[in-house]
């Protein structure tokens, strides 16, 4: 006789029933432990190479006692794919990746209750301006990675392990484009601060990941279960009505003989899926280092209904200084709303941790009548000593005034944020907002050389931000802060219509002013002028301070003018430098002098760009300028 057909509930039904749903736990982890893999392996490509292991991990936690098991699918979208050399096999990595799965549930006989979820992660590289990737490439990434899981038949599809939760909502759009009655489980990733990337409270990302009409909203990674579990019970008090997933951790990891371990055993995790029940979680499961052992011992706890949990969250509370400083405007500022001419030279770091050479040459160049010091920062990507060190030396032993440079390259978000407020914790109130040098050009290029942040954004959230007391993702950080801000210009640009583009994004962030690269060929300047008029049917209002390099021989006149982008020396200035013979560099003074006079009434004032330290001629060029 004929056993009759067991029909599988729509995921929705089943979702609506009193007991939670459990996940499966960590794949990668586990993945690497049975098949002896590198960190650094495409773990994604196992679905075409060794699909028995993928599919013995998916037996285990269904028999471990899941219901819903997540394709190995973490990383297969195009731009994570690409560094594998696999972009090309994006669809079929994660149809294979559906189709292992469901033999899993056939192999265990949980084909009529347990579902298959198709499992995306971040694409890795930061969406602009924090990042490489277009927003037009992001969509266009997940798009393809979702469309081919729908089409391979997924009964829902999982967000996870998404820090940046703006990428989150991308990947929740494209998903509800291709299958708009397709079950969406999006999970976002905080810090221990309880913060996104981005800076965003468990609350702000319930919100707004229960208006875009998610399935069920939740919280997986970054922590073990007792931070998830706070961060669960924000969410739930901020959008009660919201269904909840909550996948942790077995805690925080460490490392232990060559090997990553976490250490929450099995046991912990039973009590945690019945405290995060008791939280309102309609799905609970396991992330980086659970086990099958683990989400059994989940699943007993669930199923046992004697056991009862009380639930105590411990809410964590900002430290943040609310008192009020009356902090007055910078000598830059003041001298720019006042219309002064005003002169800064630039100074370079030293390769050491001494600063008495610099210390002299920054004496010889304020008693030369600088206003203020510019301070650069690992210029041509040279290991230098810190800047903003640097800066701090100046204004303390000298009592001067400096505009400290401060690249995005080399930072992320959380170190912008950080930096900027210990700069002007050091008083450093003048700060010269830059892309910086790559470090390939400098002495060591493989140095990592990422960046979160574009410079006309870091603008903006510097001037709107941070300055009205908020951090980038609008928690309060106290005191604001009262930063002058610079953006870099090219007036003598050759493509005046693209240093349009890149200006108007600086205007609108709210820069103070600019620090122009050096123009050889002043009526440069009314170009520029009458390309911002028509652009901007307005006149130049920014303040800027013209860059100005004295040239010191005729050889670095000719690589300025051949090899370096930007850099347009007239013949003119080339035949009297090559003229000059050994008078080279004085000439190269005199010629600075004379661009500096007929710039003067285009500009608010000269920026002194000495080349390799050369500060004696920048005195003088100073002393001819100043006042």
């Amino acid at each position: 006789m004929n056993e009759p057909i067991q029909t599988k509930l729509a995921f929705r039904e089943r979702l609506a029933q009193s007991k939670p749903l459990l996940t499966d736990g960590a794949m990668g982890t586990v993945l690497q432990q049975r098949g002896n893999l590198r960190i650094s392996a495409c773990f994604d490509e196992l679905n075409l190479t060794q699909p028995d292991l993928v599919r013995s991990v998916h037996v285990d936690y269904l028999r471990a006692g899941a219901d819903i098991i997540e394709t190995n699918t973490f990383s297969a979208s195009r731009i994570k794919l690409a560094q594998h050399n696999l972009a090309n096999r994006v669809r079929e990595i994660n149809q294979a990746a559906v189709a292992i799965a469901r033999q899993a549930l056939e192999e265990a006989g949980r084909s009529h209750d347990a579902y298959i979820a198709g499992s995306a992660g971040p694409l890795g590289e930061g969406i602009a301006p924090f990042g490489s990737i277009s927003e037009a490439d992001a969509h266009a990434a997940f798009n393809e990675q979702i469309q081919a899981q729908v089409d391979a038949g997924v009964d829902l599809l999982l967000f996870e392990t998404f820090a940046n939760d703006d990428e989150l909502l991308i990947a929740v759009e494209e998903a509800q484009k291709i299958a708009p009655d397709l079950p969406i489980v999006a999970h976002a990733t905080f810090s221990r601060d309880s913060r996104t990337y981005l800076g965003r409270t468990p609350t702000r990302v319930a919100q707004a990941l229960y208006k875009k009409g998610v399935t069920v909203l939740g919280v997986n990674c970054g922590g073990g279960p007792a931070h998830i579990s706070e961060l669960i019970h924000a969410m739930h008090e901020a959008v009660p009505n919201a269904m909840l997933s909550a996948m942790p951790n077995a805690g925080y990891p460490q490392a232990m003989g060559g090997r990553v371990m976490y250490p929450a055993e099995p046991a912990y995790f039973g009590e945690t899926a019945l405290t995060l029940q008791a939280q309102g979680a309609r799905i609970v499961g396991g992330c980086c280092g659970t086990t099958p052992e683990h989400i059994a011992a989940m699943r007993a706890a669930l199923d046992d209904e004697t056991r009862v949990v009380t639930v105590t969250v411990v809410e964590q509370q900002d430290e943040v200084d609310s008192g009020t400083e009356d902090l007055r405007p910078t000598l830059l500022q003041e001298r720019l709303n006042n219309h002064q001419f005003t002169v800064t030279v630039e100074m370079a770091p030293p390769r050491s941790y001494t600063a008495e050479k610099l210390l002299t040459n920054a004496r010889l160049l304020t008693d030369a009548g600088a206003d203020m010091l510019n301070v650069a920062d690992t210029p041509a990507a040279r290991m230098r000593m810190s800047a903003w060190a640097v800066a701090h030396l100046l204004q303390h032993k000298l009592g001067l005034e400096t505009v400290l440079h401060f690249p995005t390259r080399g930072r992320n978000s959380l170190r912008v944020q950080g930096d900027l407020l210990a700069a002007h914790a050091l008083g450093l109130r003048n700060i010269f907002i830059t892309m910086g040098d790559p470090a390939r050009i400098g002495d060591f290029p493989d140095a990592t050389d990422s960046f979160d942040i574009a410079p006309s954004k870091l603008i903006g959230v510097v001037k709107h931000d941070m300055n009205a007391g908020r951090d980038l993702g609008g928690s309060s950080i106290g005191r604001p802060t009262y930063f002058t801000v610079g953006c870099a210009l090219n007036m003598g640009a050759d493509n005046l219509e693209r240093e349009m583009k890149v200006l108007a994004n600086k205007l609108e962030s709210g820069a103070d002013f600019a620090l122009g690269q050096p123009v050889f060929d002043p009526p440069k300047l009314d170009l520029f002028f009458e390309a911002y008029e028509k652009t901007f049917g307005e006149s130049f209002k920014l303040p800027v301070l013209m860059g100005i390099m004295p040239l010191y021989s005729l050889k670095h006149a000719l690589y300025l003018n051949n090899e370096v982008p930007g850099f347009n020396i007239p013949q003119s200035i080339l035949k009297r430098i090559e003229d000059a013979g050994d008078d080279a560099a004085q000439e190269g003074v005199n010629i600075a002098i004379e661009l500096a006079e007929q710039m003067r009434d285009r500009v608010q004032g000269a920026y002194i760009i000495p080349a390799y330290g050369r500060y004696k001629l920048a005195a003088q060029v100073v002393a001819a300028v100043a006042g």
